[in-house]
């Protein structure tokens, strides 16, 4: 293993800090270049602002809706200013830790934009450095969506809706997706009247269609309205904000509501860097990469969502933890097949490996078994709603996909990919006793239901 390579990092967020952290801790001389915040979207525009508000919200609104039988609570009023200074905090914290663990690594810092060159070389500011090895970990940007009025006050993306001045009394949401569906039940759970215009069939694409449905109803509960097969027209202003016109089941409608959030999804940030010129292939604005991320440039490789591989902060620190294994000679262990995926939305919904539709397209023979989570003592302690759905290759019994909906399904489904990461089957879930009472024992119910009868259910 060389000790003495030298490697750059463009890029601080998730997939940049993790390989700069593990590169230095194998011994390389690592310098890392971030023009903006270190932590990058998910730290700090991105996955923890959202949550923070996320779990603001969804106290107050239990607070407010007097939800906790046995206990009467009178005057709940949200803060919002406070729940505001709550999240710039934790940002805070956590992004001055990332720098913390950064210096007492070794990382040299440069808080300057970065280009690439020609031959293992970057300009960091006004200067050029060399290195061995150059870690592309742009990330990605917010997708925009072009229509008449898209240029309003009141038009607004991700980054915005987490610093709004005041809670909206209402707000369309176009893109019923994971940014759209969290977004839905923050400001829902706020007390904001919802509408979720989503141009698909079913809102949440890469979810489950069962769990799918059922999130949907639950916002539907909630007060919020879904379309689906919907599409946005355009947005004009009107007296109380704007007045949103879309087209639906082959009618035209209108609401009017005081922001119209575009959450459509993200792409690859890789304009301005350099990519073009030193001849970087690239597929939809992402960087093309091989199994090792390495792109078509010898010493370059992409982590993270500027490859356009998985747009979730996990997946890209697995990226820049593997790829500076391999640049230091080692040789990663990764499943890349089995990347967990969270929304975090009320309930939660956490999955991993492939969905029931997936898993009949690809014509495999299967068996799938749900469990309800009425049937779980923990969950209706807590009188939270949910189900967990097990499928597995019916000859083997491997697990093949786990999804979940309910609380802290998003703290489980890590053991879910564990199990599925070793191959696991049916059985190991069935035979490894899960304590009593939590929601982890739905998992075990479902297991049971994929060839049998859960203990617990009918």
């Amino acid at each position: 293993m060389n000790m003495s390579k030298k490697i750059i990092v463009i890029g601080g967020g998730p997939g940049g800090y993790a390989a700069a952290l593990k590169a230095a801790q194998l011994g390389a001389q690592v310098a890392l270049a971030e023009a903006g915040s270190l932590g990058g979207t998910c730290l700090n525009i991105g996955c923890v602002p959202t949550k923070t508000l996320l779990h603001i919200g969804e106290f107050y609104r239990r607070a407010a809706q007097n939800t906790v039988q046995g206990v009467k609570i009178t005057g709940a009023k949200l803060d919002w200013p406070s729940a505001q200074n709550r999240k710039n905090d934790v940002v805070y914290r956590l992004a001055g830790g990332v720098g913390a663990l950064l210096r007492h690594n070794g990382v040299a810092v440069y808080n300057e934009k970065a280009a690439l060159l020609p031959g293992r070389k970057v300009r960091i500011g006004d200067k050029t450095h060399e290195a061995d090895a150059v870690i592309l970990a742009s990330g990605s940007v917010s997708a925009e969506l072009d229509f008449p009025g898209s240029d309003l006050p009141g038009v607004i993306g991700s980054t915005a809706a987490l610093s709004l001045e005041n809670v909206p009394k209402s707000m369309v949401v176009v893109g019923g997706g994971v940014i759209g569906v969290e977004f839905a039940a923050l400001y829902g759970a706020l007390g904001t009247k919802i509408t979720v215009i989503e141009a698909a069939d079913a809102i949440l694409p890469p979810v489950d269609g069962e769990i799918a449905e059922f999130m949907r109803a639950a916002l539907e509960a909630g007060g919020v309205c879904v379309y689906t097969g919907a599409r946005l027209i355009g947005a004009k202003p009107s007296p109380n904000g704007l007045s949103i016109s879309f087209e639906s089941g082959g009618e035209t409608r209108s609401v009017n509501a005081e922001k119209l959030l575009v959450a459509v999804g993200r792409r690859a940030n890789t304009a301005s860097l350099g990519l073009e010129e030193i001849g970087v292939k690239l597929t939809g604005g992402a960087a093309d990469t091989d199994e090792h991320f390495r792109t078509n440039i010898p010493g370059l490789y992409a982590v993270g969502d500027c490859n356009g591989k998985s747009f979730l902060a996990h997946a890209a620190m697995a990226q820049g933890e593997a790829t500076a294994e391999h640049i230091m000679g080692l040789t990663p262990r990764m499943n890349w097949k089995i990347i967990p995926a969270c929304v975090y939305s009320s309930p939660e919904i956490a999955f991993a490996g492939m969905t029931e539709e997936q898993v009949k397209n690809a014509g495999i023979d299967y068996a799938a078994g749900c469990f309800s989570l009425s049937g779980n003592a923990r969950a209706v302690i807590e009188g939270a709603p949910g189900m967990v759905k097990v499928i597995a290759d019916k000859r083997l019994g491997e697990i093949l996909g786990v999804h979940m909906i309910g609380p802290r399904v998003t703290e489980i489904i890590a053991a879910a990919a564990l199990c599925m990461s070793m191959e696991g089957t049916v059985e190991d879930i069935v035979n490894t006793i899960h304590a009593h009472p939590t929601v982890s024992e739905a998992l075990r119910e479902a297991a049971m239901s994929v060839f049998g009868k859960p203990i617990h259910g009918t």
